[in-house]
C-alpha cells in the first residue's frame, strides 16, 4: 500500500472526527484526497503531528486522528512519552512508516534498519498499539479504533509514493481559522 492509498482509506472511514496531518507530502496528499474543516494540514513543523494531536485530545472531547510518519516519529520520539503518560482516550496515532524522509527526498529513516516503532512505543507504555501490512488491515483496525474509547497507535506500513499534488492553496492562517470553526 502506498502512502496516498493510506491516507484515501483513513479519510474514508472518518465522520466528524478531527485530523491531523504530517508536514509536506502528506498534508498536500490528504488535501487533494478529502479537503475538509477538520482537517489540520502541517505545513513546516516536522515530528509536531503527534504532538499538536495530543493537545487536541487532551482540550476537547472529539476523536483525533493525527498521522504521523516514521521520519517525524524518530525526529520527536518524546511525543510517545508524553502520549504514554497521558493516554487520552479519543486519540488515535497512526504512523505511515515509508521507510523514508518522504518530504525531503526519500532519505532512508532507520525503520528501514533496526528500528521497530511498535516495540518503541510499547516501550514507552502504549497499550493499544497495531500494525497493518495491507488496506484490508488498515481498515479493520482503525474501523475498531474509532469504535473504542481508548488510546490506540496503528503503524501503517507503506511503500514509497510519488503522486504528484499540488501544494495545499491555504495560508497557516487561512487553514488555523478553518479548523478553528470545528472546534
Amino acid at each position: 500500500m502506498k502512502r496516498y492509498e493510506a491516507l484515501g482509506l483513513i479519510t474514508d472511514c472518518l465522520g466528524g472526527e478531527l485530523l491531523v496531518s504530517n508536514i509536506g507530502s502528506s498534508s498536500q496528499e490528504l488535501f487533494a484526497i478529502k479537503d475538509r474543516d477538520e482537517n489540520f494540514y502541517m505545513l513546516g513543523s516536522m515530528g509536531m503531528a503527534s504532538s499538536i494531536g495530543l493537545g487536541l485530545a487532551l482540550s476537547q472531547k472529539k476523536k483525533v486522528v493525527a498521522i504521523d510518519g516514521d521520519g517525524s516519529i524518530l525526529m520527536n520520539c518524546g511525543s510517545l512519552a508524553t502520549v504514554a503518560h497521558n493516554k487520552p482516550k479519543n486519540l488515535i496515532l497512526i504512523i505511515i512508516d515509508n521507510k523514508a524522509y518522504g518530504s525531503t527526498g526519500y532519505q532512508k529513516t532507520f525503520t528501514a534498519s533496526c528500528v521497530n516503532l511498535k516495540n518503541v512505543a510499547k516501550g514507552f507504555g502504549i497499550e493499544n498499539v497495531f500494525y497493518a501490512k495491507d488496506k484490508s488491515g488498515l481498515r479493520k483496525i482503525l474501523q475498531g479504533a474509532l469504535s473504542k474509547n481508548k488510546l490506540a497507535i496503528i503503524i501503517v506500513n507503506a511503500g514509497r509514493d510519488d503522486k504528484p499534488v499540488k501544494p495545499v492553496p491555504l495560508t497557516s492562517i487561512q487553514i488555523k481559522e478553518k479548523f478553528m470553526r470545528c472546534l
